[in-house]
């Protein structure tokens, strides 16, 4: 459309006779503010029409995000009396300005052309005009279009999603696992879909779910009689005999394929260090409350909002080097093996309040930013909290250490608070800093208790403690 109207504007140029260029320089006062604004007219109905959505990366098309006002019924009329005003004032100021020299021919000459020069300006104004109509009438096919697409992207998406979720509903394994592949595509290309997506996977996590006892079939199991009814295929628990059971052996790996999902969209960089192509953003929240978890591996995956309440992890899981960047909870969660929590940063509160860890249980080098609640924890074998870093309160009431707990290196910038603890094995906090209130009220030490090092710079209560099955009621022990 710009090109066209610099071929209008050049045939208009071109068609205006020589001897009327010096006419027409005599009167810059007046032609110079009208070309300046009509100059600023088109480029500013370009720039506003480029002003509109912005192009996202993503395979759905975008959303209209603006409604294009119907044209007004004056103004066709009012253009063309505008253009009829500038065609008689063209004129008439070309018929004014002819020259009082020459014989009457040439004087009819030059009357003649400047009527012809005016009537060209006019035919100048209305293809503008004209060029401003034809500029919407684009504008509008292109939103059509544009919402049409939109229209059909979103029943495409619909489609795909409501075929996926039907598949992971399905009894056998491989559909399932093609429907959390397709919701896994389907999320990859629609950004705008990954949290509603991400949440459908967690729902399906929540499940409720029984793992495998791993035990051998039997491989000379007795062969029934050749004359024997051909045995009943196994049915669910419900008791409808017109569904099959699901395996549980398959329906672990169908889950292994959901959690492996989960972590490879929530790691913002590849193992090379750079950004990660697959990451779907810092803001994404999951939902795992009660979920039966096998082996979870997030390491390295940036989490937002994520809930872990009265979740059990079968296996060893892994949250080395996750970063929390709002609240994390974990109250009441069951670890079966071993925990890794290396690394991680807590920005927000974190709760494991009433968590049994029945392996070790790895907090080496975290950071809680937040408050840090462990109330009713029990930790079985060994809990490891050497160089962790706890800049809010620390609360450790009631919990139970079984065996080993490592504090040594660890630093306390709140509230410390370990009333009604028991540590029934040996327990370090050597080299340990306190920097607030530390609280060991009622605390229980059966094994060892090693401060050696530590450094308390608010108060320090041991009111009530048992050290070896002797209660000790004195001052704060002396540190250095």
């Amino acid at each position: 459309m710009a090109v066209g109207g610099l071929v209008l504007l050049s045939v208009a140029l071109v068609s205006v006779p020589r001897s009327w260029w010096g006419v027409l320089a005599s009167g810059w006062p007046v032609l110079a503010p009208a070309a300046v604004g009509v100059a600023v007219l088109v480029a500013g109905v370009l720039l506003w029409q480029r002003n509109g959505v912005k192009a996202e990366l993503s395979a759905a098309p975008t959303q209209p995000d603006r409604q294009v006002q119907p044209l007004r019924s004056w103004v066709i009329p009012v253009g063309v009396v505008l253009v009829g005003m500038v065609t008689w004032a063209a004129v008439a100021w070309l018929q004014g300005s002819v020259p009082a020299v020459g014989d009457g021919v040439q004087r009819a000459r030059l009357r003649v052309e400047s009527i012809r020069t005016g009537l060209t300006i006019g035919a100048a104004v209305t293809a503008a005009f004209a060029l401003l109509l034809a500029f919407r009438r684009q504008q509008l096919a292109e939103r059509t279009q544009q919402a049409t697409e939109y229209d059909a992207g979103e029943k495409r998406v619909t489609e795909l999603y409501v075929k996926a979720a039907d598949q992971l509903g399905a009894d056998k394994a491989p559909v399932r696992l093609a429907g959390l592949y397709a919701l896994e595509r389907l999320a990859q290309d629609n950004p705008i879909q990954r949290q509603n997506i991400v949440e459908v996977i967690c729902a399906y996590l929540r499940m409720p779910y029984t793992p495998p006892d791993d035990q051998p079939t039997p491989t000379h199991a007795a062969q029934p009689p050749a004359n024997a009814p051909a045995p009943a295929a196994p049915t669910v628990a419900t008791g409808d005999s017109d569904k099959p059971a699901v395996d549980p052996r398959e329906e672990r790996q169908v889950r292994l394929a959901a959690q492996r999902i989960l972590a490879r969209h929530l790691q913002p960089t590849a193992p090379d260090g750079e950004p990660h192509s697959l990451y779907w953003g810092p803001k994404m929240t999951i939902d795992l409350t009660e979920a039966v978890l096998i082996d979870l591996d997030l390491t390295g995956c940036h989490l937002h909002d994520a809930t872990f309440t009265r979740t059990h992890f079968t296996g060893s899981p892994r949250f080395d080097g996750v970063t929390f960047s709002s609240t994390a909870r974990f109250d009441g969660a069951t670890f079966s093996g071993a925990a890794w929590f290396g690394g991680v940063t807590f920005s927000g509160d974190a709760g494991f309040g009433g968590v049994t860890f029945n392996g070790a249980a790895r907090f080496g080098g975290v950071t809680f930013s937040g408050d840090a609640g462990f109330a009713g924890a029990t930790f079985s074998c060994t809990a490891w909290f050497d160089g962790a870093t706890f800049s809010g309160i620390a609360g450790f009431g009631r919990a139970t250490f079984s065996s080993i707990a490592r504090f040594d290196g660890a630093t306390f910038n709140g509230t410390a608070w370990f009333g009604g603890v028991t540590f029934s094995g040996t327990n370090w906090f050597g080299e340990a800093t306190f920097s607030g209130d530390a609280g060991f009220d009622g605390v229980t030490f059966s094994g060892d208790a090693g401060f050696d090092g530590a450094t308390f710079s608010g108060d320090a209560r041991f009111d009530g403690a048992t050290l070896g099955g002797t209660s000790y009621d004195g001052p704060k022990p002396v540190t250095e």
